[in-house]
């Protein structure tokens, strides 16, 4: 990062608070669908996604100037990646703060989702390992990483907020995982026996298939758009629009 953003401690609490929320939205309107449409596992699903596509829109408009709303260890990592090769992104250092906040913050965000509806924090035993919802998480996160570096490397970052919200949330139809996407929010969603949850067993599949996403995402980003390494500052919104939250 260069020295025009805000200090590391400011986007740290930008992170775990917007990871905490985006997991208390998934995992909140998770516990509220079950209740609201109680087997109708089509209509919770409906419902879930569309409260995850607005609470992430809104979530990276409003911190977004602060971190850069990642929200997300593999797009942290990414950055740090791509920043290596230009001079730009987060530093090693940074990248161990992000991704420590996330996590924090993935956990925290499940058990007030708990708290909010009186569910009780407990471990969840929803078994989502597949060969079927591993694929899926590969695809999903590939498709997410491309497209939040194609927006930086086109200096199109301010239409992060809408793309990124649309692209989770038709994932989370055309996916047999529901498009985790992200191992902070697999990790916080553990805490949760609910609709949203995922069992432990499940998380490693999830998390490494997450990395292979990843991996291939960026190989494909850097076939199609060469120069994005050097907009790893511009991930998610563009350096000018964060610069003004220091």
């Amino acid at each position: 990062m260069t020295s025009h953003q805000p200090p590391l401690w400011r986007r740290a609490v930008a992170e775990l608070l917007g990871t905490s929320l985006l997991v208390a939205v998934v995992v909140g309107s998770g516990i509220s669908a079950q209740q609201l449409s109680p087997g109708d596992v089509g209509l919770q699903l409906l419902e879930n996604s569309t409260a995850t596509v607005l609470g992430l829109t809104v979530l990276i408009l409003m911190l977004g100037p602060v971190s850069g709303a990642h929200f997300n260890p593999v797009v942290s990592l990414v950055d740090w990646v791509l920043g290596r090769r230009s001079g730009t992104g987060l530093t090693l250092p940074e990248l161990g703060t992000y991704v420590a906040a996330q996590t924090v913050g993935a956990i925290t965000g499940s058990m007030l989702a708990n708290a909010m509806f009186d569910v009780g924090t407990s471990i969840s035993t929803k078994d989502r390992v597949s060969t079927g919802h591993l694929l899926a998480e590969v695809v999903a996160t590939a498709g997410l990483i491309l497209l939040i570096f194609a927006l930086a490397a086109t200096s199109r970052g301010v239409l992060a907020a809408p793309a990124v919200g649309a692209y989770i949330g038709a994932a989370y139809w055309f996916t047999s995982s529901t498009s985790f996407a992200n191992p902070a929010v697999t990790v916080g969603r553990i805490f949760s026996d609910t609709f949203a949850g995922i069992a432990p067993p499940s998380v490693p599949g999830f998390i490494v298939a997450q990395l292979v996403g990843a991996a291939v995402g960026l190989g494909l980003l850097l076939i199609l758009f060469p120069s994005a390494a050097r907009a790893a500052d511009d991930v998610v919104l563009p350096h000018d629009s964060r610069a003004a939250g220091s």
